[in-house]
């Protein structure tokens, strides 16, 4: 690789990084060519992208962007990164999916939003919630105490229909 080949990936893989979530570095070693095709497939389903990129050219591009600091001292041996899109800890659970499966693919270290994790939190990263499923869980707390409110209501509103018919047969008996 030339410089302008190499300035090139660095741009590209700075671009990645600015627009990314999330980025999670992997050990790479051992994984055939069918497997790395279908982890990619399955990054892709999450909105995420595996790259596998020169340790070297990864650190320039972590520099440039000023993002995931901490990521360089794991860029050793064979790595490959993942970056992720919308939902941040998706590609946790897909890593830790394929090294229960097949004892390949360990997490070195990532870095979700703007915190640093080491790779031996793999079990606790894949269990956290996604973006969506904590928005859900948000507007279901917000939505109990309104449909509380609205059903306390309705049975008051039924006492009161119900005392109104009372009086009213009363008095037409």
């Amino acid at each position: 690789m030339n410089k302008n080949e190499k300035a090139e990936v660095v741009e590209k893989v700075v671009d990645l990084v600015n627009k990314s979530t999330a980025l999670y570095i992997t050990d790479y070693s051992g994984i055939n060519v069918e497997d790395i095709k279908n982890l990619r497939r399955e990054f892709r389903k999450q909105g995420a992208q595996y790259k596998v990129i020169k340790n070297t050219l990864l650190k320039r591009a972590i520099v440039q962007a000023g993002k995931y600091e901490k990521l360089e001292a794991s860029l050793i041996g064979m790595s490959g990164a993942v970056f992720a899109g919308e939902n941040s800890v998706a590609p946790a659970k897909i890593i830790k999916k394929y090294y229960s499966e097949k004892q390949k693919l360990p997490l070195k270290a990532c870095y979700i939003e703007s915190q640093y994790f080491d790779g031996k939190l793999l079990d606790q990263l894949a269990t956290l919630p996604s973006k969506p499923e904590i928005i859900a869980g948000i507007l279901g707390s917000l939505n109990a105490p309104a449909s509380g409110i609205v059903g306390v209501i309705n049975s008051v509103l039924r006492e009161l229909v119900s005392v109104v018919d009372e009086i009213a047969k009363k008095k037409a008996a």
